[in-house]
């Protein structure tokens, strides 16, 4: 027992070791398994977070490609079109003052402004999901003969401190606008962009009014907002509105709500653990192997240990 004694130990525990090894391992794998087969979050008890990823800028900017620099009009309202980079947002300012805005699409933009009489100063700025602006596009001059202005002293504006507002599908989006100039009462039509008839308002006096919509469909839609005065006046704003929800591309281009699937999972479901064998099979021969050195180690202690003993008789 004094000489196999420490050889069977030290054996023992090359297989304990071993052993140990194989149950962390096997564990390990089993509750990763159990992690990445898990249901969808949230989950019942669970604790949601949200952060905000840093990215730079956008560092191209968008073009305006109509009208041409240098036009004169007679007509209050004008289409800018140019180029961008696609799920941008395109912003267009007038004299530094907001005036409508669209997603880019395809590399392009367009959409309708009303301008001021006499010049306006048309810059198109991009936004990524971060709101950070891009660089400023090319500037174009145009020029508003305004025979109205003239007679009337005074012409009806629409704006907004919003491009973009987003809410969820049955949630109630509420819009500030700012009506400024023209005569009262003023007619409001707005088009919501989902395929829902316009709704009409009557507004007595200018000033900061909300506009009010609930979509069905998850999707993002251009709004299109008129006002026209008791002079004939007419204004535009163009905005974004954004139903939150997974969307899909449609045959229009415009994004809709992906109900292909016919149904919305919007339960929870409990977690499957699975328990993996093939950690074992691996380090099977690893012990078996481990135990044929001990054991081959222990002879050789033994042996050694019989000549050191024949040698001292």
């Amino acid at each position: 027992m004094r000489i196999i004694g420490p050889t069977i130990g030290r054996r023992l525990a090359y297989t304990g070791l071993l052993l140990a090894t194989l149950v962390a391992l096997g564990t390990f794998v089993s509750g990763t398994v159990s992690a990445v087969g898990s249901a969808q979050n949230p989950q019942d008890g669970s604790i949601g977070l949200e952060g905000t990823i840093k990215a730079p800028p956008p560092t191209q900017g968008g073009t305006i490609g109509t009208p041409g620099n240098g036009q004169t009009v007679t007509n209050g309202v004008i289409t800018v079109s140019g180029l961008c980079k696609t799920g941008l947002l395109v912003k267009i300012f007038d004299n530094n003052i907001f005036v409508g805005s669209v997603m880019c699409v395809n590399s392009s933009y367009s959409l309708q402004v009303s301008l001021f009489s006499g010049r306006n100063d048309l810059v198109a700025r991009v936004y990524d999901a971060l709101d950070q602006a891009g660089p400023d596009s090319n500037l174009i001059t145009v020029t508003f003969n305004d025979a109205q202005f003239a007679q009337f002293g005074t012409r009806v504006a629409l704006t907004s401190t919003f491009a973009k507002l987003g809410a969820d599908p049955g949630k109630e989006l509420d819009w500030p606008i700012t009506l400024t100039g023209g005569v009262g009462p003023y007619a409001i039509s707005i088009d919501w962009g989902d395929g829902t008839p316009p709704v009409l308002l009557s507004e007595a006096y200018p000033g900061d009014i909300t506009i009010k919509h609930v979509y069905n469909s998850a999707g993002v839609y251009n709004i299109v907002v008129k006002a026209t005065d008791a002079n004939g006046t007419i204004a535009f704003l163009q905005l974004v509105g954004v139903a939150n929800g997974k969307v899909s591309q449609g045959a229009n281009g415009t994004s809709t709500a992906n109900s292909s699937s016919g149904s919305t999972n919007t339960g929870t479901s409990t977690p499957k653990t699975s328990v993996l064998w093939w950690p074992a099979l691996i380090l099977l021969p690893l012990i078996i192997i481990s135990f044929w050195l001990g054991r081959r180690h222990e002879l050789t202690t033994l042996r050694r240990r019989l000549e050191q003993n024949r040698d001292f008789s």
